[in-house]
């Protein structure tokens, strides 16, 4: 028997990872809170990722850990946020709040492109200069975090509380279709 695999297009795939991703999150153990504390921690440092260089790593699991959330919750938290796009997409508005926040129009040095070259010979202003630029990206991203991950700490929340509620009421049902059989009363007959 020839059997062949039906290939999904990239959008179908991304979807059924979410899917997948979310049927994991809400069967990990701990309570809500806990799960949904660390899905918010895993998304949120997600959105940082870009802006620090991945230096956010560093502090994810200690973060996790000194909050008391669950870690495999929030690795899908983190995953769910790269497959997302979000810090991508994010980024214009980030340097936007970040130009809101931190106004510094000074000029620190010239205003001169990036060059390995240029850094290998002890000029360090094209490193100075982007780094500057980075400060505006972090701050806005720092925000963005914060702002998506309280929002997703109660969608995550509110999803596996009504997830439980569903289990337990499905639960109920099978055994009392167990305790007691159905009689089937056949109208025929009688």
């Amino acid at each position: 028997m020839n059997l062949k695999h039906k290939k999904h297009n990239i959008f179908q795939r991304i979807g059924r990872a979410f899917k997948l991703n979310f049927i994991k999150l809400l069967r990990s153990p701990g309570g809500a809170k806990k799960v949904s504390l660390g899905f918010a921690i895993g998304f949120g440092l997600e959105m940082v990722v870009l802006s620090s260089a991945s230096l956010i790593y560093i502090v994810f699991l200690p973060m996790v850990r000194i909050a008391r959330g669950s870690l495999p919750a929030a690795i899908i938290g983190n995953v769910i946020g790269k497959l997302s796009f979000l810090p991508v997409l994010l980024l214009p508005f980030a340097k936007k709040i970040g130009k809101l926040i931190y106004p510094f129009n000074g000029q620190i040095g010239n205003k001169t492109p990036f060059s390995f070259e240029q850094l290998l010979q002890g000029d360090f202003r094209g490193v100075v200069s982007l780094l500057h630029g980075g400060v505006h990206v972090l701050i806005g991203m720092t925000i963005f975090a914060i702002v998506l991950g309280v929002i997703s700490y109660f969608l995550v929340h509110y999803f596996y509380e009504k997830e439980k509620t569903k289990r337990l009421t499905r639960i109920r049902d099978k055994q009392a279709s167990r305790k007691n059989p159905l009689v089937i009363i056949d109208a025929a007959n009688n």
